[in-house]
């Protein structure tokens, strides 16, 4: 099994049970509804929160344990969240399927990371969103989370050149402090965006 598969494998939540900062915010800013999608979604902690503010959630992730503890926070939380084992490299994107999609610290080699954000664009419907917080390149002296291979970590302007032609809502690359389980902890260096898809 995969390294996601054996750190999740564990009863303890090792980024918490507790939504993203930034999702609390966004979700609260623009009331987010309908069909949302949470990529890389680990073990569930933020699709559950949307969950709870009535959407409908599927999470994708790779790690089977992973996905059973969002459904087993889910059913603590009296919230369906619907879970799909994902390998991203091959994960089908139907078009305009997602009223909103999500990824919070989702970190992969940049050739995925570009077919990952062409996917997006893809399947958000139109009026549709992207909300994510990632590390940027410049975490790794932080030492409070994520990868240690800068190669894994975000450069700004790759959102900026993927999603050209949308709407930028939000835009931020600085810091902030995250406290998040075992894993994230104290100031970190991210990148913040959001963008909403453009009508046909």
């Amino acid at each position: 099994m995969n390294h996601w598969h054996n750190r999740f494998q564990n009863d303890n939540y090792v980024y918490g049970t507790e939504p993203n900062e930034f999702i609390i915010g966004i979700q609260k800013s623009l009331e987010l509804t309908g069909e949302a999608l949470a990529i890389a979604e680990g073990e569930g902690r933020n699709a559950v929160y949307l969950a709870e503010q009535g959407i409908n959630v599927t999470a994708w992730d790779y790690a089977p344990s992973g996905l059973a503890k969002t459904k087993k926070l889910a059913k603590n939380r009296n919230v369906d969240v619907k879970t799909e084992l994902v390998d991203l490299d091959k994960a089908i994107w139907e078009k305009d399927k997602w009223n909103e999609i999500i990824c919070v610290f989702g970190h992969f080699p940049l050739d995925l990371r570009k077919k990952t954000l062409q996917g997006i664009k893809e399947s958000v419907k139109p009026e549709g969103y992207f909300v994510t917080e990632v590390y940027s390149h410049y975490q790794i002296p932080y030492n409070s989370g994520g990868p240690q291979d800068i190669s894994l970590l975000y450069q700004p302007e790759e959102f900026l050149q993927a999603f050209h032609d949308w709407r930028i809502v939000h835009f931020f690359v600085g810091k902030v402090v995250r406290h998040e389980g075992e894993l994230h902890n104290g100031l970190s260096h991210v990148i913040q965006f959001v963008g909403q898809k453009s009508k046909k």
